[in-house]
């Protein structure tokens, strides 16, 4: 069970001294907001590490591509134990499902993804070809076998660039089909993909005709693996806006940009006025 420290109302060991500048944010299990971190390889204390220090700040742990391939059977049990007791769902990475969808395994991957005990299956298609029937069918039986579904859109590989249209048309197929979120691919370099320039900036044509795809911004997950994407994010779209693609070691960076504890979300709150109790910044406090 995640620790009392995620409620908003009581932040951490000085909840009582200061409150944090930027309120609002969601405490879990959370529906928006939501915090996925890609996992590359934690060993299980590492993992019990994170989860004891930023789990309630965590909701999703990605099992980074095709990863979950190379655990024993033993230890991957036990690590989805440790994230089912800390209340964080850990899934594999589609890369995992696409290779299964080549070798025409797709059912038996998921069959085998519910009795192994993950609460979550990623459906993409960011490096293969995937048809539309193939996609829902396996939409449709992750959901029967009790999964719940995130899909993922864009291509991985920026010569596979896929148009802008078939994207807001796949994010709405996806949602109608029974997909809990839609995650915007970003890869784990966050550079020329989707709604990431090359340097890493993000395209606000493009981010703001994806989010209009979509009756609620909430519906969408954005990889955002840069502090700089992470931060453009949280300004455009809110303290609850749903990240995705944070390393480990920056869970608590994540959420302290979410609650104005980083430089600029919390000029962004002075600027706002928006600070409980006040903006008495040129009196430190006195």
């Amino acid at each position: 069970m995640k620790g009392a420290s995620a409620d908003p109302r009581a932040p951490g060991v000085w909840g009582r001294v200061c409150p944090f500048p930027v309120l609002g944010r969601t405490a879990p299990p959370r529906a928006r907001g939501v915090t996925m971190v890609i996992d590359k390889g934690l060993g299980l204390a590492a993992t019990a590490d994170l989860l004891e220090v930023a789990g309630p700040y965590v909701d999703l742990l990605k099992l980074a591509f095709g990863t979950s391939a190379l655990y024993n059977e033993n230890a991957l049990r036990r690590k989805l134990e440790l994230t089912r007791v800390a209340g964080v769902a850990c899934y594999p990475g589609g890369t995992a499902l696409e290779v299964a969808v080549v070798q025409g395994k797709g059912r038996e991957f998921i069959d085998r993804a519910a009795d192994l005990g993950f609460p979550i299956l990623e459906v993409s298609d960011g490096t293969i070809q995937m048809s539309m029937h193939t996609r829902g069918m396996l939409i449709d039986y992750a959901r029967a076998r009790g999964l719940r579904v995130v899909s993922e859109v864009g291509k991985k590989h920026p010569a596979d660039r896929v148009p802008r249209s078939n994207i807001r048309e796949q994010i709405r197929w996806d949602l109608d089909r029974g997909a809990w979120k839609v995650i915007v691919e970003g890869r784990e370099s966050g550079k020329g993909v989707v709604i990431y320039r090359e340097d890493g900036s993000i395209d606000e044509d493009e981010m703001e005709g994806i989010a209009g795809a979509v009756a609620d911004v909430n519906q969408l997950i954005w990889e955002a693996p840069l502090k700089n994407q992470q931060q453009d994010l949280i300004l455009r779209f809110g303290t609850n806006v749903n990240l995705g693609n944070v390393h480990p070691e920056e869970a608590l960076s994540v959420e302290a940009l979410r609650v104005g504890l980083r430089g600029d979300t919390l000029r962004a709150a002075i600027l706002s006025n928006a600070i409980p109790g006040g903006n008495r910044a040129d009196e430190a406090g006195a």
